[in-house]
C-alpha cells in the first residue's frame, strides 16, 4: 500500500510532465525574427516534405509534433498549393492553422483605367513575376482568344485591384480579369447600342474616351464628339490612337507622327481603329454607349485638365489660339 502511494503520484507527475512537453511542443513558438521564410507547396507535395522544409528553415522546432498534429487535425490530407510566408513567432499550432485555412500569399495587383496592354503586362511582371512578353503573345494567340470569345485582350483586361494567389498561371490571371470585365459590364448592354455600333466598337470607342478625358464628368461629352464625327464619316483625329499605333511615346506628339500610316492613325484612316487602345473603365464604357447629346465636333485641352468644345472648325481654331495665348501669359507670370 505504501508502495502504491509512491508509484501513483510518480506516474501522475510523469504524465503531467509528458503532457506539458507535448503542449509545449505544440504551442511553443519559434521566433524567426524579421526575416521572411517562404515555403512553397507544389501540387502533389507530401506533408512530410513540407514538414522537413519548415524544420530546416527554423519555423518549427519539432517535426514529429507537426507531423502527428497534422494527422490528428487532418491537415496532411488537404494541403493547398501556394506560397506561405512566415515571420516573427510561429508554433506547430499556428503553422497548422495557416495551412488548414490555406492562408497563402496573395499578390495585390492594380490595373489602372486607361492602361494599354504593355503597361498591364509590366504591372503583372513586377507584381506576379510573370514574363511580360507572354502577355503580349497571348494577345495574339487565336486559340486562347477563341476560348475567351474575344477578338483581342486589349480593352478587356478590366481595370481593377485583384488579389491573386502567388504562382497563379498567367492564363488563369487573364481569365479572371476578363471575367471581371464581363461581370462589371453585363448591365450596360441592356439597352440598344447607338449608331449601329457593335459591342466591340463600343469598347474601342470607350478606350479612346478613356485616353482623352481628364475626369469622369467629361467622358459623355467627349464621347458625343466622336459619335457625331462617326455619323458624319469624319476622321476621328484622336491623338491617343496615333500614339498607340507608334507603340507609345515618351515625348510629345509631333506633326510628323500624324503623317505616319498605321491602322491606328485616325488622322489618316476613317472610322474606329481595329482594336481598343487601353483598358477603359466602366465610366468610359457607359459614356461610349450613352453619350451626351451635343452638336460638338471638336475639342481641345485647356491646360487645366479640362477641354473646350466647339461646333465648327473655325470655333475650334479660335479656341486653340485663345488657349495657347492664355498659357503663354500664365507662363510669363
Amino acid at each position: 500500500m505504501s508502495a502504491l502511494k509512491i508509484i501513483i503520484p510518480a506516474i501522475l507527475v510523469v504524465l503531467i510532465l509528458a503532457v506539458a512537453c507535448l503542449v509545449y511542443a505544440y504551442v511553443g513558438a519559434v521566433d524567426v525574427g524579421d526575416r521572411v521564410v517562404s515555403v512553397i507547396i507544389e501540387p502533389g507535395d507530401s506533408f512530410s516534405s513540407v514538414a522537413e522544409c519548415l524544420l530546416a528553415e527554423g519555423v518549427v522546432h519539432s517535426r514529429r509534433m507537426l507531423y502527428y498534429a497534422a494527422r490528428w487535425r487532418g491537415v496532411e490530407r488537404s494541403l493547398t498549393p501556394g506560397r506561405y510566408d512566415f515571420s516573427g513567432r510561429n508554433s506547430c499550432h499556428s503553422v497548422l492553422d495557416r495551412l488548414a485555412l490555406a492562408d497563402f500569399v496573395r499578390i495585390r495587383v492594380t490595373v489602372y483605367e486607361g492602361a494599354p496592354i504593355w503597361k498591364t503586362a509590366s504591372i503583372l511582371s513586377e507584381q506576379m513575376e510573370i514574363d511580360s512578353a507572354e502577355v503580349i503573345v497571348l494577345n495574339h494567340d487565336s486559340a486562347f482568344l477563341e476560348s475567351l470569345d474575344l477578338p483581342c485582350l486589349e480593352g478587356y483586361l478590366f481595370p481593377q485591384t485583384y488579389f491573386f494567389p502567388w504562382g497563379t498561371p498567367l492564363h488563369d490571371v487573364i481569365r479572371e480579369m476578363v471575367a471581371m470585365f464581363r461581370t462589371q459590364t453585363d448591365e450596360v448592354w441592356l439597352q440598344e447600342i447607338p449608331n449601329g455600333l457593335t459591342r466591340e466598337d463600343v469598347i474601342v470607342l470607350a478606350s479612346i474616351v478613356e485616353a482623352e478625358a481628364g475626369t469622369d464628368d467629361e467622358k459623355p461629352i467627349i464621347a458625343s464628339v466622336y459619335h457625331n464625327r462617326l455619323k458624319k464619316r469624319m476622321r476621328l483625329d484622336a491623338d491617343p490612337t496615333v500614339i498607340y499605333g507608334l507603340g507609345g511615346l515618351d515625348r510629345p506628339l509631333m506633326k510628323k507622327d500624324l503623317r505616319r500610316i498605321t491602322p491606328y492613325n485616325t488622322y489618316r484612316m476613317r472610322g474606329l481603329p481595329p482594336t481598343p487602345i487601353n483598358s477603359p473603365g466602366l465610366a468610359a464604357i457607359r459614356a461610349a454607349l450613352y453619350p451626351d447629346s451635343s452638336a460638338y465636333y471638336y475639342f481641345v485641352a485647356n491646360g487645366n485638365g479640362q477641354h473646350r468644345f466647339s461646333r465648327t472648325n473655325a470655333e475650334h481654331n479660335r479656341a486653340r489660339y485663345e488657349i495657347r495665348r492664355a498659357l503663354k501669359v500664365q507662363q510669363g507670370k
